[in-house]
């Protein structure tokens, strides 16, 4: 399997259920009922397929599908809306936590996942860390605002593709940090002609 085989396998395991959430719920005429048995659903099958493919399931694909299972399902169950446009909030606010429980430990989650690729001193990773729990904990603030402010569909679309573009210009703002320390064997060869 190739390498960009490998990664539209997992942008598929990563946004397909919100994608299909997304897609659902207008389709369906602005039922978030239908949306979210959409969402479980989309999420049940993005885990098989990774697992199936990559005959592995990464950890935050994983994280991902099971809390869609998790809220969606409870929103389901209970017949409550609230309970899925919660999970943003409950998610990011862990994520926070984790990186801020990690700091006090004087630990670095973030060089957990990234310390491979990157040869950062203590000081860039401890700053790196601060900024994404600070961004956690705003993306956190920012969807119990859009939820409890805003018509449905705003937040239905908020959720996705919004929340997944602050993510992104969030983590290209930090690029310039992050080049400076990328490990000179990770970086694709240089083209040739």
């Amino acid at each position: 399997m190739t390498q960009r085989t490998r990664d539209w396998i997992r942008y598929f395991v990563d946004y397909s259920a919100l994608a299909v959430f997304l897609v659902a719920y207008f389709v369906s005429g602005k039922n978030l009922t239908q949306a979210t048995w959409a969402l479980v659903v989309g999420s049940g099958v993005a885990l098989v397929v990774g697992l199936a493919v990559e005959r592995r399931v990464a950890p935050f694909p994983l994280i991902a599908c099971a809390a869609g299972l998790v809220f969606g399902g409870l929103a389901l169950f209970f017949h409550d809306p609230r309970l899925l446009k919660i999970k943003p909030t409950v998610m990011n606010g862990v994520f926070g936590l984790v990186l801020t429980i990690g700091l006090m430990m004087r630990k670095h989650p973030l060089k957990l996942l990234l310390g491979e690729a990157f040869d950062m001193p203590e000081q860039a990773w401890r700053r790196l860390t601060i900024n994404y729990a600070l961004f956690f904990f705003a993306l956190a603030g920012l969807n119990e605002f859009v939820w409890r402010t805003q018509a449905e569909e705003v937040w239905v679309v908020f959720r996705f593709p919004g929340l997944m573009i602050l993510t992104f210009v969030f983590s290209i703002a930090h690029a310039p940090l992050l080049m400076k320390y990328v490990r000179a064997n990770e970086l694709p060869p240089p083209p040739t002609e």
